[in-house]
């Protein structure tokens, strides 16, 4: 199937945005959106893929670039700078990724200016696992943009995140009640009662049974979803690694992806009619 695909900044509430753009190319009228929302990587190949894919099913597909202020990366964290540090981290097994006197070791033995620049991507790109309302705000202007869009407008939004997106993919749900649906892939699940009670949208999850510190969330997510009277559907993959539908990486796991890949395209066919 032929795309058309494009890069679009817009503003919204004062601020430029900055979004990765796909849809069949043949399309003639607005599109259910699927708005896809990234791992701590940012708008890579695989968060490309897989908006791509997403339009290749038929619908809108929109990626964020959460990372982009004014529309544009900072220098630590443009994709250039992300791809050195995912190649330098893929040298040390993840559970010393937050280890810092590992980390450091395996620093040293870099080239001195290598060095540095790989330092100070790893501490403005980790940052961001603390600072998920900071990005919850810029992923809240997305869909007022989708609602005046050529492209989407009048029609319904659902979001699907991996990892860091995952949950927020979740956070969306609870701050934007015309959410259609959300989709949280191997991202950790808020728990507090308020977050639950915001949610107006069916949710569903996908896990993997070796990521327990992701995993083991996801029981007392069901249950204040359960108390609430709220829709939460999941799987958790026997054998597989958090990650595991991402093919670029070492936890990818065909299975557990060829699965959930269904299940998400029934799940969004269902919610965006």
């Amino acid at each position: 199937m032929s795309l058309k695909t494009e890069w679009i900044t817009f503003s919204q509430n004062g601020k430029t945005h900055r979004l990765y753009a796909a849809r069949p190319e043949r399309a003639k009228a607005p599109l259910p959106v699927v708005l896809v929302i990234q791992e701590l990587w940012g708008t890579d190949a695989h968060i490309l893929d897989l908006t791509d894919r997403f339009a290749k099913a038929g619908y809108l597909a929109v990626a964020p670039d959460l990372y982009a202020v004014e529309g544009k990366r900072p220098e630590s964290l443009t994709e250039e700078r992300i791809e050195q540090i995912k190649a330098f981290l893929d040298t040390l097994a993840p559970p010393y990724w937050h280890d810092p006197v590992a980390r450091e070791a395996a620093l040293e033995k870099q080239p001195e200016e290598l060095r540095e620049i790989l330092r100070a991507t790893f501490t403005d790109l980790f940052a961001y696992l603390n600072k998920l309302p900071e990005l919850l705000e810029g992923l809240k202007a997305v869909p007022g943009f989708l609602a005046d869009y050529e492209w989407s407008k009048g029609e319904k939004v659902a979001s699907i995140g991996f990892c860091m997106g995952g949950a927020l993919s979740i956070m969306l749900a609870a701050s934007e009640p015309k959410l259609a649906g959300a989709v949280n892939y191997y991202g950790r699940m808020p728990v507090t009662q308020e977050q639950v009670e915001a949610i107006q949208c069916p949710i569903q999850g996908f896990f993997g049974e070796l990521d327990p510190k992701i995993t083991s969330l996801v029981p007392a997510f069901e249950e204040a979803m359960k108390q609430a009277s709220k829709t939460f559907t999941y799987k958790v993959y026997e054998g597989a690694h958090h990650g595991f539908l991402n093919d670029t990486r070492g936890g990818y796991h065909a299975d557990a992806s060829r699965d959930s890949w269904k299940e998400t395209i029934n799940f969004f066919h269902k919610v965006l009619q």
